[in-house]
């Protein structure tokens, strides 16, 4: 899909603000903050404009196609994924402004100097973008890492803390798909927790950090993963276990399968 005038109007708008507005200082805390714990906040990283072009797409494809799903996966050792989603697929057909902001030159080389290493697009695109909602009691993105190196994420709805829907991280552990021993992982390292707000994007280094969402209990959390790869990322092989498995198959597959 080509971008109309207005979106590449928001593309330009998000390089400009790169270039001009964020300041070497912040990157540089920034970096610090990524490498130490693998997480760190980029809430300068977009312009407002921009943050509400997304979060409103964001919105109206939740509501045109968000689908709700329960699901566990032996791989990160039984734990749940209780949520609404709206896949790649979806997204692309039907989305104008997130294709363009997740490609955009300025915003990679951005987080390339946080990152510390170049940020590429991810080349398994399911993994791309995909927008998740907490919005019940009891949902959660479960403890888990990802396949490829990072992932970018813009909050557009955040409960406070008591109400759950925050972010918990392990930084410097190994996925074993076999055996994930998930609590060896907590006695291992300390597990660090980070309160968001509406607004806010951060980053994280997701294949080697443990994380999860805390369970909701009141609210709604609402965002788009965007995933990038590392150089590294290009030259191993991955499998795709818990992404197929949580993405794919029709909408009464997606509700409350275990795999």
């Amino acid at each position: 899909m080509r971008p109309d005038g207005r979106i590449g109007g928001l593309v330009q708008s998000l390089s400009e603000h790169l270039v001009r507005n964020v300041e070497e200082h912040l990157l540089e805390g920034a970096r610090r903050d990524f490498l130490q714990r693998g997480f760190t906040t980029l809430p300068f990283l977009a312009p407002d404009e921009v943050k509400s072009a997304v979060a409103d797409e964001i919105e109206s494809l939740v509501e045109a196609h968000g689908v709700r799903r329960g699901m566990s996966f032996k791989e990160t050792g039984h734990t749940p994924r209780q949520m609404r989603n709206v896949r790649h697929r979806e997204i692309s057909e039907h989305g104008t402004v997130i294709p363009e902001v997740y490609a955009a030159p300025d915003l990679l080389a951005a987080l390339t100097r946080v990152a510390g290493e170049p940020v590429l697009p991810c080349p398994y695109e399911p993994e791309r973008y995909v927008i998740t909602e907490l919005e019940q009691s009891g949902d959660t993105h479960g403890w888990h890492w990802d396949d490829y190196s990072f992932a970018l994420v813009w909050v557009v709805a955040c409960p406070p803390a008591e109400h759950g829907g925050f972010v918990q991280c392990v930084p410097r552990t190994y996925w074993n798909k076999q055996d994930p021993q998930l609590h060896r992982q907590f006695i291992a390292q300390p597990i660090h927790s980070f309160e968001l707000r509406p607004g806010d994007l951060y980053l994280m280094r997701t294949d080697t950090t443990l994380h999860r969402v805390y369970p909701l209990s009141r609210g709604r959390r609402l965002i788009i993963n965007m995933g990038y790869a590392s150089q590294a990322d290009l030259h191993k092989p991955i499998s795709h276990e818990t992404m197929d498995g949580l993405w794919h198959g029709s909408r009464e597959e997606q509700a409350g399968q275990t795999v």
